[in-house]
């Protein structure tokens, strides 16, 4: 998942539940996003609130998953590093055998993606 500063878990929660649900996964395995987000307590209470782990990437690992993702952002890389972060980090953290089972999906101020194996 990605998101703007300053977001709510309301915002995160709304995004996450309606992707899940368009595939009828009831919860996630494990929530990943950008290193940059771990001084937000938002990232673990979104966790917590799936009862799932939370993993963080730096820019350089997810702009290795740019060949696997649908969506790339030369905006995106322009202000982080990497070309995109719902999918990247969804790719990353499921590993080399993953694809992406939703694309990039915007809800406001939050991105999300899912990625299975």
């Amino acid at each position: 998942m990605g998101s703007s500063s300053g977001v709510y878990l309301e915002e995160l929660v709304s995004l996450a539940d309606k992707v899940l649900a368009g595939v009828g996964v009831i919860k996630p395995d494990m929530i990943a996003t950008l290193d940059t987000k771990q001084g937000e307590p938002v990232w673990l209470a979104l966790a917590e609130h799936y009862g799932c782990s939370l993993r963080f990437f730096a820019a350089e690992r997810l702009e290795q998953e740019t060949f696997r993702i649908k969506n790339p952002s030369e905006a995106v890389f322009a202000t982080i590093g990497c070309h995109g972060v719902a999918e990247s980090a969804a790719l990353a953290a499921a590993g080399p055998a993953a694809f992406l089972r939703v694309e990039k999906t915007l809800g406001g101020r939050v991105t999300a993606a899912l990625a299975v194996t």
